[in-house]
């Protein structure tokens, strides 16, 4: 086994990169094609989730391999080498089963024990069963993983205990009241209509809220969806399917609005959502300094562009000091961001020349400036004085007051409640700084996770017996999936030995005939019958026990020692893999 995983996730990554990183379905594609075009691997699978970017491949060199697949990490998500590396992480053979298994159990996942990871795995296989760049090694460790997530969910607590991204969610934006009790009469606006946003909007539903409006680019699946809401056995609530333009009017009804879609822009900005609260109360909206979330927001982010998905939005600079400066040597028209020309952004990328004129020219001036700024002595030896004789009345120098803390006005309760489980984001994060708006996002959502955060309720936090059975569980099947891949592995050399084998005997049975061409068809079959017996017995034993020893660990020798005790052509036992390769990688979706 040969088995490789690169890859990042909200344990290794900031959101920020992890919103950089995120591949399209197209992206995903052509990551594919090409992982299994590169020479390392054979076979490729992309896990792509709002919270993870892993690529599965199956290669033949374990460095160059991890170069091979981190830069095509790197090209296709758009981030560089140098950035993205620190945050990747790898995982080989026997380890990167442990990780898939341990990803497929919720182990891994931001909320432990979620189940909707289990749905993406079948996603990915699919993907790569449809683009056949899955083998027997991937089609096996990917259907395996799922077996092993529902087995972690049927014999142990952690279903019970784990929730999905879409719950946990929910109870952050309910700040500690009950999910169902705060969504009990609202109305609801889910954006998309994939696998989030409908297990969403199922969730919205049987917490009771009276009305679910869905919005999606493809208007028949957001029919479908409400479709689905509206014929439901357990819930009564009324869903309708609206096209896209309708959003903003929606949004001035909607109490909460969730969105999970894959576009590439912003799907909500901050303005849009101010119109829509100040459409829903009549008065304008403010930006606060702070965002409801408990964290200081972006300033004024400039609005994502489809052509520009990944930028980071940046703050915008103060008015630049470039130009006000007289004999400077740089061509100030070419400096961009709004840097003094004294920064060393400044001057980044001009030629030596100009460079050794500017830092002639800067350390002039610095010198000056400081010289301007400099106490002359006697105004020093005033300020001596004055302080001596402030010890001489009072005892001590006197410190500066430090300020009084500010009392911190209450937020109000939201108008709006904004859930965005998009990567990348749906929603423009300056909504955090809005009055009567409550924004929850992937990044508030890792926050929480990781703090620990006492809007969990006791369901976020699986008990830790319930954690210790599932990697038991992963640990076992790890082992015998191990077990079961070397076995397989020495599969192909025991078929050619066999083949070889029955060469034999049809070469000796022809002989025979040469030899007794009188023998009538009754003697001619038992005899076959008989070398075939023979031949099969001898070798039971041994291609039953290399097969025991092959599935332990260190078993992978005793293919090499079959072939060479049996002097098999290593060329028709490659031929065998390979046939059994194509007829895995070429099966469809199962």
């Amino acid at each position: 086994m040969s088995l490789l995983v690169v890859g990042l996730s909200h344990r290794s990554a900031p959101v920020s990169v992890l919103e950089r990183a995120a591949l399209s379905m197209d992206a995903q594609i052509k990551l594919l094609q090409d992982t299994v075009a590169a020479e390392p691997a054979t076979e490729a699978a992309v896990l792509a989730t709002c919270n993870r970017i892993e690529l599965y491949a199956d290669v033949d060199k374990f460095h160059a391999g991890v170069a091979e697949l981190s830069t095509l990490l790197t090209q296709h998500s758009g981030v560089g080498l140098d950035e993205l590396t620190p945050y990747l992480y790898v995982h080989y053979e026997d380890r990167a089963v442990h990780h898939l298994f341990s990803v497929a159990c919720g182990l891994d996942s931001m909320v432990v024990g979620e189940g909707q990871i289990l749905g993406q795995i079948k996603d990915s296989l699919a993907k790569a069963q449809e683009l056949h760049s899955a083998g027997r090694l991937l089609n096996d460790l990917f259907q395996q993983a799922l077996r092993v997530g529902k087995r972690a969910h049927s014999e142990t607590g952690i279903d019970r205990a784990g929730q999905s991204l879409v719950t946990f969610g929910l109870e952050q934006l309910a700040e500690g009241t009950d999910v169902t009790a705060w969504a009990r009469g609202k109305k609801a606006l889910v954006i998309g209509a994939g696998s989030m946003s409908s297990l969403a909007a199922a969730t919205l539903a049987r917490a009771g809220v009276a009305e679910i409006v869905i919005a999606n680019r493809t208007h028949d699946r957001a029919e479908r969806l409400a479709e689905i809401l509206n014929t439901a056995d357990d819930t009564d609530v009324l869903a309708r399917a609206v096209p896209m333009d309708s959003v903003p009017v929606e949004l001035t009804r909607a109490d909460v609005a969730v969105s999970c879609t894959g576009a590439t822009g912003l799907v909500l900005t901050a303005e849009e959502i101010a119109a829509a609260v100040e459409g829903r109360t009549g008065r304008p909206v403010a930006f606060d300094e702070e965002g409801g979330s408990g964290r200081t927001a972006d300033k004024a982010p400039a609005p994502r562009t489809n052509a520009d998905s990944a930028d980071v939005r940046q703050t915008p600079l103060p008015p630049t000091s470039v130009g006000t400066d007289e004999n400077c040597p740089l061509d100030l028209a070419a400096v961009q961001g709004g840097f003094s020309v004294h920064g060393e952004a400044a001057v980044a990328g001009m030629d030596a020349a100009t460079l050794e004129q500017h830092a002639a020219w800067a350390a002039g001036s610095a010198v000056d400036r400081r010289e301007a700024a400099r106490r002359s002595p006697e105004a020093d030896a005033e300020l001596i004085t004055a302080l001596a004789a402030t010890v001489a009345t009072v005892g001590r120098i006197p410190e500066r007051r430090k300020p009084e803390p500010v009392v911190e006005v209450p937020r109000p309760a939201p108008v709006l409640s904004l859930l965005d489980l998009a990567m990348p984001r749906d929603i423009d994060a300056a909504a955090h700084r809005l009055a009567g708006v409550r924004l929850v996002d992937i990044e508030s959502l890792a926050e929480a996770s990781a703090t620990g955060s006492d809007q969990h309720t006791s369901s976020a936090a699986p008990m830790a017996a319930d954690v210790d059975q599932v990697r038991h569980i992963v640990s076992d099947e790890v082992a015998a999936f191990g077990a079961a891949l070397r076995a397989a592995h020495i599969t192909p050399t025991v078929v050619a030995l066999r083949t070889m084998a029955a060469d034999v005997v049809a070469n000796e049975i022809a002989r025979l005939e040469g030899r007794l061409p009188a023998l009538d068809d009754k003697h001619r079959s038992e005899i076959t019958q008989t070398v075939r017996r023979v031949v099969d017995k001898l070798l039971h034993a041994p291609t039953v026990r290399v097969k025991q020893l092959a599935a332990e660990p260190g078993g992978a020798g005793y293919a090499d020692a079959l072939r060479t005790l049996f002097d098999l052509d290593q060329e028709t036992v490659a031929s065998v893999s390979r046939a059994e390769d194509s007829t895995e990688k070429n099966r469809g979706p199962r």
